[in-house]
């Protein structure tokens, strides 16, 4: 049995498949006021107490995003993701940060649940 794992996703990779409007979902692991000051369009705030939702709803065959700060926790959180089932986990190299430099204009803003 292999241990379950995620792959790295670049911001141009993933700009790209939300252009092509791939399915996917997207999660976002930071604390909510910076959720709510910027995240991606249609991303998912996901903290510990969203968690067992996210497990509860979430296809578990379409590729999964986790997006942090700069792409390091993100990374912790993909690998735990992998491990309950996704078949396709990333973790977004770079982060919002990087995202938000090259995407500004592809920004939301709103509190978590919100959109």
């Amino acid at each position: 049995m292999t241990t379950p794992t995620f792959e790295h996703l670049n911001v141009t990779t993933l700009a790209d498949w939300l252009e092509a409007a791939r399915p996917l979902t997207l999660v976002d692991i930071r604390d909510p006021a910076s959720f709510a000051a910027g995240h991606l369009p249609d991303s998912r705030h996901l903290d510990n107490d969203g968690v067992p939702a996210l497990l509860a709803e979430a296809d578990r065959r379409q590729p999964l995003v986790v997006v942090c700060y700069h792409g390091n926790s993100s990374q912790q959180a993909a690998a735990w993701l992998a491990g309950q089932g996704f078949e396709e986990v990333y973790s977004l190299d770079g982060g919002f940060s990087d995202w938000s430099a090259r995407y500004p204009e592809r920004v939301a803003e709103g509190a978590p649940g919100g959109g």
